[in-house]
This record gives C-alpha cells, sequence and structure tokens, in this order.
C-alpha cells in the first residue's frame, strides 16, 4: 500500500514543483526595454521641379547615307588604256575628273568620217541652193512653175542630208567624250570593278561612287516625337533652315559630334513599324568644319540624334528619374513625408520629363528608387552638395595615400 502511495504522489509532487519554479521565474523576469526613438526616415536623391519655358528634344537615331550613290557604268566598250589614281576604293573625285580612259581610236575614225560627210553634205546643200537660184531666174517668165522645176526637193533633201551629217558628227563626238568615264558631281569611290588594260563593253558597271556635298540620316519618329517636333507628316524644311539635329557616334574610341537640320518628313506612316521617317541632312560632311575633332561624318555611320522640337511655355520640367510607371511623381512634402501625384506629361526623353499639371515649381522631386513605396512614409533628402565634397576629399586623401607610397618606394 505504501510502494503504491508513493508511485501516485511524486509524480504529482514533480508536476507541482515545476508549476511553482514556473511561475516564480515569470514573476522575476526583467522587462524588455522600450524604445521611445521613432523609425529613421528613409534617405532620397531629390530635384526641385522648376517652371520655364522648354524646348522639347526628341531623340531618335539613324544610318547615314549618301544624298546621291550612283553606278559607274562604261557608256562605249574598248580597252581601258589609263585609270586615275584616284579610282580605288575610297579615292576622291572632282566634277569632270577622268577616272578611267577608254581606247579612242575606233572613235575618233568614226568622228572623222562624220566630219568628211558633213563636209560633204555643206556642199550638197550649196550646189542645190545654187541650182534653185538658177532654175528660179530661168523660169521667172513662166506662170506657175511646179516645185520640181524650182529645184524645192532637192534643196530640202540636201538640207536634211545636212542635218543628219550633222547629228552623226554630233554623235561620233559624244562616243569619243564617252571614252573618259567621269561622275558629274564631287564624291568618293565606293568600289572598283576594272583596271589597267582590261576589256570593258557598253553598259559595263565599272565601280560605285557615292556624293559628298551632302549626307543624309533617316530618323524613325513615333507619334509622341512627331508631337514633340511641332511639324506635320510630309514637312519639307526651306532651302538651309529646318530644325536643329545634334548628331553623335563613337568613332576611334571617342564619342565625335555634328550638327545638322531636320528637311523633311516622310508622307506616309510606315505599315510595318507605324512610325514616320524623317531625314535630316549635313551638309559637307567630309570637312573639317562639321566635327570640331575633324572627324567626317562617314557614310555608314550609326548615329544618335537629338532634335530641337517645339517650345513649350509654363511647363513643369523634372529629371526622367522622376516620373514614375503610371504617370506618377513622388513629391518630398515639407513635413517630410512621401507624396504621390499623378500627372499629365507633355514629354519625356532619357534625360528630362516635361509636365502640364500635377506638381507645381519648387516641390522637391524624388529621383531615388524606393522599393514597396507607402504614400506617408518618412523621407529625408540627401544633400547632393554635401556628398560630392564627401566624395572629393575621399579622392584626394586616397590619391596623396598612392602618391606616399609611391614616393616611399
Amino acid at each position: 500500500m505504501l510502494a503504491w502511495l508513493k508511485k501516485a504522489v511524486l509524480p504529482l509532487a514533480v508536476l507541482v514543483a515545476g508549476a511553482v519554479i514556473l511561475a516564480v521565474l515569470n514573476a522575476t523576469k526583467p522587462e524588455p526595454e522600450v524604445s521611445s526613438e521613432p523609425p529613421r526616415p528613409l534617405r532620397v536623391y531629390a530635384h526641385v521641379a522648376e517652371m520655364a519655358s522648354a524646348q522639347l528634344k526628341v531623340e531618335t537615331h539613324g544610318e547615314v547615307r549618301p544624298r546621291v550613290r550612283s553606278e559607274i557604268v562604261a557608256e562605249v566598250g574598248g580597252r581601258i588604256v589609263e585609270v586615275s589614281p584616284e579610282f580605288i576604293e575610297g579615292g576622291r573625285v572632282e566634277p569632270g575628273e577622268a577616272l578611267a580612259v577608254i581606247e579612242s581610236t575606233d572613235y575618233v575614225s568614226a568622228r572623222n568620217e562624220a566630219e568628211a560627210r558633213l563636209a560633204s553634205a555643206q556642199v550638197d546643200l550649196e550646189q542645190a541652193l545654187a541650182d534653185a537660184d538658177v532654175a528660179r531666174k530661168q523660169l521667172a517668165g513662166q506662170r506657175n512653175p511646179s516645185p520640181l522645176a524650182l529645184k524645192k526637193p532637192q534643196v530640202a533633201r540636201a538640207r536634211a542630208a545636212l542635218e543628219a551629217a550633222e547629228a552623226n558628227l554630233s554623235l561620233a563626238q559624244t562616243n569619243v567624250d564617252r571614252t573618259r568615264i567621269t561622275l558629274p558631281y564631287s564624291g568618293r569611290i565606293a568600289s572598283t570593278g576594272v583596271d589597267l588594260g582590261q576589256f570593258v563593253a557598253r553598259g559595263q558597271i565599272v565601280g560605285q561612287a557615292f556624293s559628298v556635298d551632302k549626307v543624309e540620316i533617316r530618323l524613325p519618329l513615333t507619334d509622341q516625337q512627331l508631337g514633340a517636333l511641332g511639324v506635320p507628316i510630309g514637312y519639307t524644311a526651306p532651302e538651309g533652315k529646318g530644325l536643329p539635329v545634334d548628331l553623335t557616334a563613337e568613332v576611334a574610341g571617342k564619342r565625335h559630334s555634328w550638327t545638322g537640320r531636320l528637311a523633311r518628313l516622310d508622307a506616309a506612316v510606315d505599315s510595318t513599324t507605324r512610325v514616320v521617317y524623317a531625314t535630316a541632312e549635313v551638309t559637307n560632311p567630309y570637312d573639317t568644319g562639321p566635327d570640331p575633332d575633324g572627324m567626317p561624318l562617314a557614310v555608314g555611320l550609326f548615329v544618335d540624334a537629338i532634335v530641337s522640337g517645339r517650345i513649350v511655355d509654363n511647363a513643369i520640367q523634372i529629371p526622367a528619374a522622376g516620373l514614375r510607371a503610371g504617370n506618377q511623381v513622388f513629391v518630398l512634402s515639407e513635413k517630410g513625408r512621401l507624396d504621390v501625384r499623378e500627372v499629365d506629361v507633355i514629354y519625356r526623353n532619357s534625360s528630362q520629363a516635361v509636365l502640364e499639371s500635377g506638381i507645381v515649381s519648387g516641390e522637391l522631386i524624388v529621383t531615388s528608387a524606393i522599393r514597396n513605396p507607402i504614400p506617408g512614409m518618412a523621407l529625408e533628402a540627401i544633400d547632393e552638395e554635401a556628398v560630392g565634397a564627401v566624395s572629393d576629399t575621399s579622392l584626394e586623401s586616397t590619391t596623396e595615400s598612392a602618391n606616399d607610397d609611391v614616393s616611399a618606394s
């Protein structure tokens, strides 16, 4: 009986003792410290919104192409007896300069024969006129003499023969001139297909060339970009005028720039891409003037273009990073809180956004990325000038340390 009581009371005593110990521990545990410090605001970069007249800048790109590109064709056949040193890829050509000369012996001979026939036709005409004069005097007393008796058909035939001889001589002289293969414009040689001693046939392509007085850049424009330019589809600028176009490209490891003009817009919308193509022109692209470093705006370059469009008065300008998806803007209020605004966008590009309404001049626009933004959350603007000063100081310290190490070495 005693053993049974021990087995029943001992576990119960253990449970009671554990409960007492737990109650004592809970009663004597230290209370956690309650922090009264408010949550730190999120530090962000902010930019002051400005109201001013803004010129809309359209950013696009395109490939440089020549205004005139042509195939050089031999207009007569024969053997090449002379080739210009500039008749090579990249060679410079002036109007009327002989690129290659075809043997002209046969054509000069044909011209001489045409000159002889012309002289003979002139004599025949003089003879016919003399005969007609004699016949007119002999038949002066007759009434209504026939035209044949007056030698009029003979004179007409001699005159027609003279005109045919003159035409033959002109053609013969033209063929002689065509033995000199030339271009009617200043240009550069793109490719060549013949060389000295080679026989060419009439109509054979002997090379390709392009003009260098102007180059063109085809620029695709979306509907929004077209509205920013303020010109209609099918627009053609007056000669020497047009919207300014700034062109840049990476050439030889350096960024180069050129300036041109918007010459015209296509009269139709591309049915595949739904864009309108504009054409910009640059005059004398191979001279030293267009680029400050003297780099020519070469045909085939792919360039970035910025077209200066229409001017908008009293527009709000903010950095492009300040415009969020859904035309929203994060504003840092005077109380240091996040305010999410809906805005009306006039135009935006990679660097700037121009707004019509939604914010006012002087407000701080948040340009930093914010993960999970909540209206009313605490924000703090970073002093960019102070950050820049700290960075410059750190850079100077690092440079001085490096110089000291070098001196010590």
